[in-house]
This record gives C-alpha cells, structure tokens and sequence, in this order.
C-alpha cells in the first residue's frame, strides 16, 4: 500500500492553474517560447499553426500553458468538433440557423475598394445573404457619376453607395453631390480610408498614426508602426483583428446599415 506524501511545496512556488483555450481559428494568440504571435489556421491532433501579420506559418505543440492571450498565459487545446452555434451574427444581427440565402436582389451596395468589400462581408456578410445584397467594389469613386447611369437605378433596384473620406470640401464630397437619382444613396465615412474604421484598440495600438500630405497613406502607416511595408499583408493582419462590429467605429456601422436599409425597402 502507498503511503501518502504531502505536497509541501511553498504556495508561492507553485503554479497558477491556467485556463484551457480552444484553438479555434482566427484566434490570435503568441507562443511563449518563441514571442511568434499569430492567428490560428489549423489545429490537428496535438499541433496548432499559427500565421503571422506578413503570411509566415509557423507549427507548434499544443502544450501546457505554451501560449499568451491577451498577454496571459493559457493552455490551447483542440476545439470540439460541433462548436455551439453562434446566437448573434458579427453585425450583431439575430443568427437565423440554417438560413438560405436569399436570390440576389436588383439592388446593389458599391464600395470604393476590395478592402472595403472584405470589411463590409466579415461583418455583416450573413445579413447581407439572408437579405440577397451583393456588394461591389469600384476601385474609387472618380467616375461615380456614369457608373451610376450605366447601372440605371428604380425603384426596384436601389444602389446604395459607401465613400471613403466623405467630408465637406472632399472630391468625395463634390463627386457624390452629381448624384442625384432618388433611388441611390451616397453616404460615407470620415476616414482617409477604411483601415482607419478599425479600432485601434482591437488591434493593440493606442491609435492611428498620422501621415505627412503627400506620402502613401497605407505605406506611411506601415512604417510609422514598424510593420513591414506591405500593405496586402498588413491589411489581413487587421482584417483578422475583426471579430465583430464592436471592432468598428460607429461612423462606418452606421452608414452600412444605412446602405443595408435602403437597398432593402419595399
């Protein structure tokens, strides 16, 4: 028979017990031994892959307490196969499971670029199918107006319109005031561009950096955070920050839901 040992060990000398955190992907978290932070792109039995902000991938174990989240320490493990469903969309939106998309509507909603595009579909993607919207982006808005008369928008097929930078005194500004069809709606937000409607907080800067006139705004960004200076990469680094709307600055939630309503009622 066994006798029994005590554990005497100070309490000060022991271990904290650490939570235990599902790998689901998209999580961002950073290895401990290394400092290699990135999101979760896989996870097999007893590994987890990571990548990085510039698209480097990186294999580790899944060991106890070998990761921070958040800056504290956690054990990963593998995610149960049937992860409960979400209730709430990333727009916030109640989750309609088993939905089906909707047959594509008449209307449509025009951004000024992919990036917006992939913003506006991480967010508010699952409404967008549901209500059968499809988004396009213009690669800018120079030649709004005709694009607007080519489309040829009734009230049947409402266009809907989001401007980066629409300001008083903007060429946004001057370019949106020639369109004038009842049945398009040109709003936009205040931002140089749609990076800047990701909070900063969400991706663990105190703020967005200033650029001088005259340089490449996403560049200039690049290089005033020390991120390399590629702006795809650095672009789904914070795309992959974006869980939520809570993510986004009111200023651009409120005009696509603006844009979501109009292109959608009766």
């Amino acid at each position: 028979m066994r006798s029994y040992q005590p554990d005497l060990t100070p309490p000060w000398k022991k271990s904290a017990p650490v939570p235990d955190v599902p790998a689901d992907r998209d999580l961002v978290v950073e290895e401990v031994a290394t400092g290699f932070c990135g999101a979760v792109i896989r996870c097999e039995a007893g590994t987890v892959t990571l990548e990085d902000p510039f698209g480097k991938h990186r294999v580790f174990p899944l060991e106890p307490r070998g990761f921070l989240l958040e800056g504290k320490v956690v054990t990963l493990v593998r995610p149960s196969a049937a992860p409960a469903r979400p209730t709430r969309t990333a727009s916030g939106s109640v989750a309609v499971p088993g939905a089906r998309a909707r047959v594509a509507r008449a209307g449509r909603i025009y951004v000024e670029g992919r990036h917006d595009a992939e913003l506006v579909e991480r967010v508010w993607g699952d409404d967008l199918r549901i209500e059968g919207v499809v988004v396009e982006y213009l690669e800018g808005v120079d030649d709004l107006p005709s694009i607007v008369a080519e489309f040829g928008p009734a009230p049947d097929a409402r266009l809907g319109v989001l401007v980066d930078h629409l300001v008083p005194g903007s060429k946004e500004s001057r370019i949106a005031a020639q369109v004038t069809s009842p049945d398009v709606l040109v709003v936009g937000h205040p931002y140089i561009d749609v990076w800047e409607a990701v909070k900063p907080s969400s991706l663990g800067i105190p703020a967005w950096p200033r650029v001088p006139r005259g340089q490449d705004w996403k560049t200039g960004v690049c290089r005033a955070l020390g991120w390399p200076e590629n702006t795809g990469a650095a672009w789904q680094h914070i795309l992959s920050r974006v869980t939520s709307y809570k993510d986004l600055e009111p200023e651009l939630l409120g005009r696509v839901e603006e844009l979501i309503d109009f292109v959608t009622a009766p």
